[in-house]
């Protein structure tokens, strides 16, 4: 059995996951992919086709195993191969590209990934992941007597903007991993076998998996399964702690596990002390005063607003970047006085053109003019308004204006004007609605979260569904969007009542 490049990197954030994917995959496969994740997939995909155009006229290898045919084009030393398959004893590898240099006689391995630079902390953390990525590649090709040259990273690159077709070469860029490659080939060659021998031994390994050491939102595949002493609810859903290791850690070296056995003396931020108050003791902590502080900030008329958004890695239209978020829809609830009917409004875009201008006209008819516009986690829909307004400059002031009049619903909770032991110390809407108005819910609705809304518009206007599917698929949109902003009308109404 042989060593996938995959294998070996998701071994590189989990041991254990690595070899039950490898031995025991019913159990690494029990839960299906998720939509997000889908979403990563196709969208890896996609740009990996559009990269193909940095190298036109190439060879794909089409079969994972073809090694044989591999083996062939680079003896006949074929100037371009898509999706070149290599293994050795102990590893196997497919790469995105490799380029025949002219000049050296070699091929240059040219890895393609889906993701921009992104900040300093992100790009240093993915970059440590790739060089290990290019550095699997380098040492299998080596030991499968290809002569290789230099190594290539192509990413997006964050500042590009789309104006008429698609530049390829603008659009991708290319970055020298080479040197850094070489410097750490020894160091990444000796993990190679460590992991090969971990991953390869027959008996599973035993106790838990490095991910007991991690904060919830970083467990991996199979956690509960290598964890079974870890309840649902667990230290690991204490608030951040995943970003504070140390105070994780001595929970665990100490044998604690459940949120309800942490000490009462064991140091803890305020909030994280506070969630862990209401459930010890099944109770709420309420700040009226604070409530009213926040509910004296909004303004009649109210709009209840709501984006549905779909982040293109591949820019479809003018003036977006890569992964820009496309406002396909949203859903409004105004309500113009205390008491007053509660009217609702929405609007979604399927045709396949840029839905800025549409979108743009929709929310002058259908928003008020004043008052207050409450969101819930304003960054998102206030970045959305920021971006429409930088693409359709002549309608700025009216999306300024917009943002000028945002509250965020959220803050009461992230202020811990309200903590509920439901909320688990969450300040998602999935956690507050359930908590404080469980009889709406999104259980029973066809699609039940933003990245399933995401992948269906998407599906929509490539023309993947058919006319009666689509027609389906929008209404089960609509259908959603209201949800997401008649929940933040009964919350708010939650908060009145409070006070």
């Amino acid at each position: 059995m042989n060593l996938s490049k995959t294998n070996y990197l998701i071994y590189q954030d989990c041991g254990k996951n690595a070899w039950l994917k490898i031995h025991k995959p019913d159990v690494y496969f029990e839960n299906e992919l998720s939509a997000f994740d889908e979403g990563l997939i196709e969208t890896g995909n996609e740009v990996d086709d559009l990269a193909r155009d940095l190298y036109p006229g190439g060879v794909s290898v089409d079969n994972r195993k073809d090694f044989d045919y591999t083996a062939k084009l680079i003896k006949e030393k074929t100037p371009v191969i898509y999706q070149p398959v290599f293994q050795t004893d102990k590893y196997q590898i497919a790469c995105d590209i490799i380029v025949l240099n002219e000049k050296t006689g070699k091929y240059d391995i040219h890895e393609v990934k889906a993701s921009n630079s992104g900040d300093d902390k992100k790009k240093k953390t993915k970059n440590e992941l790739y060089e290990k990525d290019l550095a699997f590649q380098y040492i299998t090709m080596k030991e499968a007597g290809v002569d290789v040259g230099n190594l290539y990273l192509r990413r997006l690159n964050p500042d590009y903007v789309r104006n008429g077709e698609l530049d390829i070469n603008e659009f991708f860029t290319k970055e020298y991993f080479t040197e850094r490659v070489l410097e750490k080939e020894e160091a990444i060659h000796e993990e190679m076998e460590i992991a090969y021998d971990y991953l390869m031994q027959e008996e599973e390994p035993g106790g838990n998996c490095s991910c007991l050491l991690k904060g919830r939102n970083a467990h991996c595949t199979t956690f509960a399964y290598s964890n079974p002493d870890v309840p649902k609810y667990s230290v690991h859903d204490i608030s951040r702690i995943g970003l504070s290791k140390r105070k994780l850690e001595d929970l665990i070296d100490s044998g604690i596990r459940d949120i309800l056995d942490v000490p009462l003396d064991f140091k803890l931020s305020e909030k994280q002390e506070n969630q862990l108050l209401v459930a010890r003791k099944k109770t709420e902590i309420l700040d009226r005063e604070g409530i009213q502080e926040f509910l004296d900030t909004i303004e009649y008329p109210i709009a209840f607003f709501d984006y549905e958004t779909f982040p293109s890695a591949i820019p479809r239209f003018n003036g977006y970047s890569p992964y820009n978020q496309i406002p396909f829809q949203f859903s409004v609830h105004v309500l113009d006085e205390p008491g007053g009917e509660l009217k609702h409004e929405e609007f979604i875009y399927t045709d396949t053109g840029n839905p800025d201008e549409p979108m743009i006209k929709a929310l002058q008819k259908f928003i008020p003019e004043k008052g207050s516009v409450i969101v819930w986690y304003k960054s998102f829909e206030m970045t959305r308004n920021k971006e429409l307004g930088i693409r359709n400059p002549e309608h700025q002031p009216f999306l300024q204006n917009l943002n000028d009049r945002i509250v965020d619903l959220e803050d009461p909770f992230k202020a811990q004007f309200y903590v509920h032991p439901e909320f688990k110390g969450k300040t998602s809407i999935k956690y507050i609605l359930p908590a404080l108005v469980p009889e709406l819910s999104y259980k029973d609705m066809n699609i039940k979260e933003g990245a399933t809304a995401s992948n269906t518009w998407n599906q929509i206007v490539r023309g993947e569904l058919s006319e009666e599917e689509a027609e389906a698929q929008t209404e089960n949109l609509l259908r959603y969007c209201e949800l997401d902003t008649y929940a933040m009308v009964e919350i708010f109404n939650v908060l009145k009542r409070l006070i």
